[in-house]
Order: structure tokens, then C-alpha cells, then sequence
């Protein structure tokens, strides 16, 4: 087994330890990290087939072990939001890495995961702007309708602006493929309007 096998399957057994389930299409039940970690390798194939391994690896690790420290341990403000990611980032990017050297990688390579999953460089860092890109799209693909049905319109519409002004021309073309609902549809277009 490879040093790349070695530590995703490190990184999945950590991500089916999520109690958190979710169905997916067949009615299976998967831990929601695990299916979270796949839409992002699956997102990355479309938008880089020929990935660094890094760069794949900082992809699956990038919520590594979330479901530990909820949004809920934090104050319920833009700053309490702002705190717990920056935590979580750290956090991630410090268990991907020690995964990676465990599994025979250089400190040169696990630190280079790390820094993607901390998303260091972002707009001048191609990959590090690949991971912010791919995090968007899942959440457009992946949480947008369910997160659009617990927010107001005009909540929801700066979210979407937010989003979009973070990602590249690559990552808005792929968004603009995502199958949405036509509701998702008029508030995704009410964003790039205003």
C-alpha cells in the first residue's frame, strides 16, 4: 500500500466515526463527514483530474474530525462564527498532517496539506484556491437548499454573494452547472443581480 492509500484510509476511518448520518440516493445510511469527503474528491476530479497528491489529500481531510467541536461551542455571533473556523482550520490542518507523516510522507509534503486545509495563499495559491473553490460548490450542491430553508431571502442572498466573490472563474463555471431547484435557481440569480 502507498503512502497516498495509507493516509486516506486513515482519513476515512476518521471521518466513519461522525455520528452524524445522513441517506444518501440508494437509502443507505453513511456517517455525513464520509459522504461530505467523497462529494469533494468527486468535485476535485471534475475540476482537476491531475491533482497533486497534496492537494487530494487536503480535499478528504478538509473537515477532518468537524463533528467534534459543533458550531454550537461557540457564541451565536459573526465573530463567535469567525473564531470556531479559524479553530477548526487549525485543528484540521494539525491531525491531516500528523496523519500524513505517520503514513511515511516528507514534513515537507504533510505541511504542504496542512497549509492547503488552512487555505494559506488563497488567490495567489492555485491549489489552496482549487480547496476554497471545491468547499463552495459542495455547499452549493450539498447544503444550500437545506441551510436556504432555516434563513431568511436576504440572509441567504448575502451568503450567496459571499460565496461567489470567493471563488475563481473555474469554480463559477462548475457552479453554474449544479442541478438546483428553481427556487435555489432565483436566489442564486438574485445574488450575481445585486
Amino acid at each position: 500500500m502507498s503512502n497516498y492509500e495509507r493516509a486516506l484510509r486513515c482519513i476515512d476511518d476518521a471521518h466513519t466515526q461522525d455520528p452524524n448520518l445522513i441517506t444518501i440516493h440508494n437509502g443507505t445510511q453513511i456517517p455525513y463527514e464520509l459522504h461530505y469527503a467523497e462529494k469533494m474528491t468527486r468535485y476535485l476530479e471534475q475540476y482537476d483530474p491531475s491533482a497533486s497528491e497534496t492537494l487530494r489529500l487536503a480535499i478528504r481531510a478538509q473537515h477532518l474530525r468537524r463533528w467534534e467541536i459543533p458550531r454550537s461551542s461557540y457564541p451565536q455571533t459573526k465573530p463567535g462564527y469567525f473564531a470556531w473556523r479559524t479553530f477548526l482550520k487549525k485543528r484540521q490542518a494539525e491531525q491531516a498532517e500528523k496523519i500524513c507523516l505517520d503514513c511515511g510522507y516528507s514534513a515537507d509534503d504533510a505541511g504542504r496539506v496542512a497549509a492547503l486545509i488552512r487555505k494559506e495563499k488563497l488567490k495567489q495559491d492555485g491549489e489552496s484556491q482549487a480547496l476554497e473553490d471545491i468547499a463552495c460548490l459542495v455547499f452549493l450542491d450539498d447544503q444550500f437548499e437545506q441551510f436556504g430553508k432555516s434563513h431568511d431571502e436576504e440572509k441567504i442572498v448575502g451568503i450567496l454573494k459571499k460565496t461567489w466573490g470567493k471563488m475563481s472563474d473555474k469554480g463559477h463555471e462548475l457552479a453554474l452547472k449544479i442541478e438546483m431547484s428553481d427556487h435555489a435557481k432565483a436566489l442564486v440569480v438574485k445574488a450575481l443581480e445585486s
